[in-house]
């Protein structure tokens, strides 16, 4: 018997890291529990036993821990419908299988690949859609068990019905299968290991889920599920199958796009609030009109499977960057900088010599002017003079006429600062030196402020000097003013 209360579940198959199409579907699997007060449960089909690892599990639940979501049961959790590895199920499926043998409705099939293979090439060639023709459905369960007994390798087909069948989805609407589209497929493969579409219409049925929300890839496989649920008696759950995400290309989004999995978006300096925002809209829209920018929190309060589309949605990786600059900017500033660290630390930035206030007070700084947190070394060399050097699109301003004489009086008015104040300098001291500069070099506009930037930070472009030089200190300003002279 289904559950009253709404269970979903995510059901990965652990083949590598998790792909950001599996990211969008623990998301809407996630949010629906959220809002309907349901239960979320993972599920880990890990019968593909050439590519499936523990290994591969670990990364994919790191991943999901890493996009903030915890479930209800599954692995390491527990709960009362494990276990939650299908590896670990296989007395079931076998038991389940049985049953439908002993009802007459799937049997032993002794075909050879070779012999079906011959049959798929014929039926291809004829121009009729390649399905088993039954060679074994009339060899009595006795005949067949005796066979099997004897050690003669065998799979288990499910006898297929035919007739149409028809969905109603929670995305697509009415979808019908029409008669004849699947024949006699395997549920057990030889040796006894469970097919997808078997072990996932038992676990659905005994784990008592409610809605299955899924990839659109997934909805070929529906009419074979139907069909067992069918031959078991129980209550169909709810199928809504998700929206393709597409690359820019209108293709399906694959590694030739770029980055596919969450591990390589968080290497790359994305945060989850913005990779979880973005994903959201692929297939989905708030019921406020052109929100996009929306917290997890909106989500979870907004969510609902009639705002699903079933249109493609596009995976635009420029307005992904634009998203994460938005999200850089609005997080707290202590969150945020304690997640830079491992970027910054792994960009040479000497972070442990300094004390995190003042860190904190320069990425503050910065960070207007980050897409992702790896922009951020390269924007935090301008506080370490160890990191300190004219960068490449600065090297011009060196050239114009009013450089040296802007540099000289700069180094000459911050030098008189320090002996008189010391190293501490505000913002407003700062542009005082800047007017002192201004009457002594007769520069101005760009041929005063240009040279100013470029000798203290090495850039030509970046945050606000009354905001950077209080940070650098006048001593250590006056110093690259000297240098920068040389």
């Amino acid at each position: 018997m289904i559950s009253t209360k709404p269970r979903v579940r995510f059901a990965p198959s652990p083949t590598g890291y998790l792909h950001v199409g599996g990211a969008r579907t623990v998301l809407f699997n996630w949010l629906y529990a959220k809002n309907t007060g349901g239960q979320f449960i993972l599920r880990v089909e890990d019968t593909d036993q050439e590519r499936s690892t523990r290994e591969h599990e670990r990364m994919q639940l790191e991943d999901i821990k890493w996009l903030g979501f915890s479930y209800d049961e599954g692995p390491e959790v527990g709960g009362p419908h494990g276990p939650y590895r299908q590896s670990e199920r296989l007395d079931v499926y076998a038991k389940c299988a049985g049953e439908l043998i002993a009802n007459g409705k799937a049997y032993y099939c002794f075909c050879s690949e070779e012999t079906l293979e011959q049959k798929r090439q014929a039926a291809m060639a004829a121009g009729a859609v390649p399905q088993y023709d039954g060679t074994c459905r009339g060899i009595s369960q006795a005949d067949a068990k005796a066979r099997v007994g004897k050690g003669e390798k065998a799979v288990v087909r499910f006898l297929a019905k035919v007739k149409d069948y028809k969905l109603d989805d929670l995305v697509r609407g009415e979808v019908l299968f029409p008669a004849n589209m699947v024949g006699d497929f395997v549920i057990l493969r030889q040796g006894g290991m469970p097919v997808y579409n078997f072990c996932v219409v038992i676990d659905d049925h005994l784990m008592q889920i409610t809605h299955v929300l899924r990839a659109e890839e997934h909805l070929s496989n529906t009419v074979r599920q139907m069909m067992l649920y069918e031959a078991y008696g129980w209550e169909l759950p709810r199928f809504g199958h998700m929206s393709l995400i597409l690359g820019s290309d209108r293709q399906k989004l694959s590694k030739r796009h770029g980055a596919t999995s969450v591990h390589q978006y968080a290497e790359e300096g994305y945060l989850r609030e913005a990779l979880l925002n973005f994903l959201v809209l692929l297939g989905w829209s708030s019921p406020t009109e052109n929100k996009e920018i929306m917290t997890i929190e909106e989500m979870v309060r907004d969510f609902s499977l009639d705002r699903l589309n079933p249109a493609p949605g596009v995976f635009d990786p420029v307005k992904l960057k634009w998203m994460n600059g938005q999200y850089i900017k609005a997080l707290p500033l202590a969150d945020v900088t304690a997640r830079a660290l491992p970027f910054l630390e792994k960009g040479g930035i000497p972070v442990a010599k300094v004390e995190r206030a003042w860190l904190e007070r320069a990425f503050d700084a910065i960070r207007p002017y980050l897409e992702t947190l790896a922009d951020a070394p390269k924007h935090m060399r301008l506080f370490f003079d160890e990191t300190y050097g004219v960068e490449p699109d600065a090297v011009a301003v060196k050239a114009e006429p009013t450089y040296a004489a802007v540099v000289t009086a700069l180094r000459d008015a911050l030098k008189t600062h320090v002996s008189a104040h010391g190293d501490a300098l505000t913002g407003d001291e700062f542009g005082k030196i800047q007017d002192q500069v201004k009457t002594a070099s007769g520069a101005k506009g760009k041929g005063l402020f240009m040279p100013i930037r470029v000798a203290l930070t090495g850039h030509a472009h970046g945050p606000d000097l009354k905001i950077l030089i209080p940070l650098v200190g006048a001593k250590r300003a006056a110093a690259r003013a000297e240098k920068a002279l040389g």
